[in-house]
């Protein structure tokens, strides 16, 4: 039998096993309903996480699906035939292309225009070039996770999405991480929701759920796209836990999010300061950063299992590659995981990698 996986005592990855364990997850979840509260209907738990969202975002509907994956696509689905066009525009990194085996193409007959450059955001001239074949829409992801959490700023976002409108075409966000997006733009939810035709958000990530997404529009959007999930096998029963573990932290996050991203900047700038490693953005828009490291991915790899096994420390989700040989990357997206981490605690951790991976 394959050996078991060491322990996972502290982690910088948001995603650790730590704070999300069976017992705690349903603790949590027991605390939200009572004996009268019932699976499904008006008053079940999916039905008031989508109202709730619905609200927060300001829009006039919201509909649960199982996966984000299928949220978006049924998105574009729905905007591709209400328009009569099959190209969309995206960035060369975005989730739909980069993680989804081309879902959009295989299941929907659906063509990704990639719009700008793999390693710079979306500019207005990008998306001016893209919108020369008709495009149901425009797909912005805020922030773009691959590029460390970046994003344009209001400005250039609203004029992006107006010069989109002005084509006919329709404005989704991927917003699987709105409420990081939200630190750096300072705006109410349902301002920045207000920007596009529909929106997806993620129930796992930020919220730290068990899985799901939810996708709000406008009623008739909403009701179109509950058509595709059902034929998309989405309309499954008894969603209620999912719902549950997605309201847990729906109240709490947003006043937590502004000091996960400062101390998301002062572990960034502590990183820089010593110039061992550089983090990027700097500093960092959001509660996310890239490390880059003078290392290859499998010498990291291996640093990273040998300082877990040794202290029970996880220090990444996975470690990306580079295109200079000899260099690699990761993640950091602060929650309360990394919180437990000081800047100069961080700082020894990475030297500690880059000792055991030479």
């Amino acid at each position: 039998m394959p050996e078991s996986s060491p322990p996972v005592r502290r982690s910088l990855f948001l995603h650790a096993p730590i704070r999300r364990g069976p017992r705690r997850m349903l603790e949590q979840m027991l605390a939200l309903v009572d004996d009268d509260t019932p699976a499904d209907g008006p008053r079940g738990p999916v039905a008031v996480l989508e109202r709730r969202l619905a609200e927060l975002l300001g829009k006039e509907s919201a509909l649960f699906f199982p996966s984000g994956t299928m949220a978006q696509q049924t998105a574009l689905r729905v905007h591709a035939d209400r328009l009569g066009r099959r190209t969309f525009a995206a960035h060369p990194q975005s989730h739909l292309d980069v993680w989804e085996e081309q879902g959009y193409n295989a299941v929907h007959g659906l063509r990704l225009r990639r719009t700008g450059d793999p390693h710079e955001l979306m500019t207005a001239a990008d998306l001016a070039a893209a919108a020369a074949e008709p495009l149901a829409a425009a797909v912005w992801e805020l922030p773009q996770r691959d590029l460390g959490g970046l994003l344009p700023t209001w400005d250039e976002l609203g004029a992006q999405v107006a010069l989109v409108r002005a084509t006919g075409a329709a404005a989704h966000l991927d917003g699987a991480r709105l409420w990081e997006a939200q630190t750096y733009y300072r705006r109410p939810f349902d301002e920045i929701a207000a920007l596009f035709d529909t929106v997806y958000v993620s129930l796992y990530k930020s919220l730290q759920g068990v899985r799901g997404a939810v996708l709000a529009s406008d009623a008739a959007t909403v009701e179109v796209a509950r058509v595709w999930r059902q034929r998309l096998g989405g309309g499954i029963r008894d969603a209620w836990p999912l719902a549950l573990a997605a309201l847990v932290h729906l109240d709490t996050l947003a006043e937590k999010m502004p000091a996960y991203r400062e101390h998301a900047i002062a572990v960034a700038a502590a990183i820089n300061a010593d110039g061992a490693a550089r983090a990027h953005p700097d500093p960092p828009q959001t509660p996310m950063f890239h490390v880059h490291l003078p290392a290859g991915r499998h010498a990291v790899e291996r640093a990273g299992q040998e300082i877990l096994a040794e202290h029970g420390i996880q220090l990444w989700g996975r470690v990306r590659s580079a295109s200079e040989p000899g260099r690699s990357a990761f993640e950091v997206s602060v929650g309360e995981n990394a919180m437990e981490f000081t800047p100069d605690e961080v700082v020894g951790l990475i030297h500690d990698v880059l000792a055991r991976a030479r």
